[in-house]
């Protein structure tokens, strides 16, 4: 599996996994499927320009797996935020989301930021187990899900060194 820091000209490859993890996982996501099925090229190619972004491909070039940073609005100035991780199910427990959280580890701490965040949508246990392990801690600040305001998501923070997350 190859992690691949998308360019705009990969907007396609981004669409493709993206829609595919709103159509298998759309409970975790603060997005929904119809809502990103109607964005255009253009949207997408703003996506990856304005955020970096990453996709785990296979030997055939298939999108396995996707991750997004961001500065996210409000946070602090040395702080960036983890958006969109998702993992193929087929490839789950192979190690594919350390890699892309990696990447993400690395180009933010070359950016200079001292802290990774991230939302967590309660009873995503799967996602909170591999934070735990990657050293990502609660942080008690809780909010409504923003497209389902009867779900709640809880932020957790991880502080960055140079060391990998493995």
């Amino acid at each position: 599996m190859l992690i691949h820091r998308a360019t705009e000209d990969d907007w396609a490859l981004v669409r493709d996994v993206r829609l595919r993890a709103l159509r298998e996982s759309p409970e975790v996501f603060g997005s929904s499927l119809a809502r990103e099925e109607s964005f255009r090229e253009s949207h997408w190619r703003i996506r990856v320009r304005t955020g970096p972004t990453w996709v785990a491909v296979d030997d055939e070039k298939v999108g396995r797996g996707l991750v997004s940073m961001i500065q996210e609005p409000g946070s602090p100035v040395d702080d960036r935020h983890v958006v969109a991780l998702w993992v193929a199910p087929e490839v789950r427990r192979q190690g594919v989301g350390w890699a892309l959280l990696d990447a993400v580890r690395a180009t933010a701490a070359a950016d200079g930021a001292h802290t990774l965040s991230l939302w967590i949508v309660d009873g995503n246990n799967a996602a909170g187990d591999l934070y735990v392990r990657a050293g990502f801690a609660r942080t008690g600040e809780r909010q409504p899900l923003p497209r389902d305001p009867s779900r709640v998501e809880e932020r957790w923070v991880r502080e960055l060194d140079d060391a990998p997350l493995r």
